[in-house]
């Protein structure tokens, strides 16, 4: 079964409407810190990006529908700090920073800031598992979508695709599988494919049937058609 999250394409949630080009990167003050506080936390090396996805999707439907994006980050945070054992519940309403942490030494240094995002996180990684398929070839996504290493788990194939078909457009080597890597299973790296879907394949009433959506998508989500 999907989590609440897995919200493309679905009726009832109104437009998206694009906020205007000279809008502020962040609304409010708090968000920017929420952004920082965020990225340093995942810099202990706790935790990796396909898990804290994970521990967002999993936030209870009614938060997750009334959280603003920022909200539903910061709560995902809190969850990881005292999951992975960082931190306790009581840590979180305290005022004191405890310089004796075991993980002190690791804290992300503000001089070290502009190195650390330029670096990234790449997800590319050598692998022998073959690809399976070619530019051009029909394929079809698995139905339903869902992890099929853990029940209930982390995957990155929407279930607006499931089931459809498309073209492989472009092979962007190999990658992370995240339905693996979010549950401490390995990284499991496979070929990683840019699919390209007719609109008309992922909706019924298409406002124009002819457009496509491209996915990348990861090779055990996909079949040959």
């Amino acid at each position: 079964m999907t989590r609440v999250h897995d919200m493309g394409g679905r009726f009832g949630d109104g437009p998206v409407v694009p906020e205007a080009e000279d809008s502020p990167v962040f609304a409010e003050d708090w968000h920017g810190r929420a952004l920082a506080v965020t990225l340093a936390a995942g810099f202990l090396g706790q935790w990796n990006i396909d898990k804290s996805r994970h521990t967002r999707e999993r936030l209870s439907p009614k938060d997750y529908a009334r959280f603003s994006y920022y909200e539903k980050w910061i709560s995902g945070l809190a969850d990881l700090l005292v999951d992975n054992g960082v931190l306790c519940p009581e840590d979180l309403i305290g005022d004191e920073y405890d310089s004796s942490h075991p993980l002190s030494s690791r804290v992300l240094q503000a001089q070290a800031v502009p190195g650390a995002l330029a670096k990234g996180g790449p997800a590319d990684r050598p692998s022998d598992v073959p690809a399976q398929f070619e530019i051009g070839q029909a394929v079809q996504t698995l139905h339903p979508a869902a992890n099929r290493l853990v029940d209930g788990g982390h995957t990155r194939l929407p279930i607006y695709a499931a089931g459809a078909k498309g073209r492989i457009l472009r092979l962007h080597g190999t990658h992370v599988l995240p339905d693996s890597n979010a549950h401490g299973l390995g990284e499991a790296p496979e070929p990683l494919y840019a699919v390209a879907f007719p609109a008309s394949e992922l909706w019924a009433d298409p406002e124009h049937p002819r457009d496509e959506v491209v996915l990348d998508l990861w090779q055990s989500y996909l079949e040959p058609a």
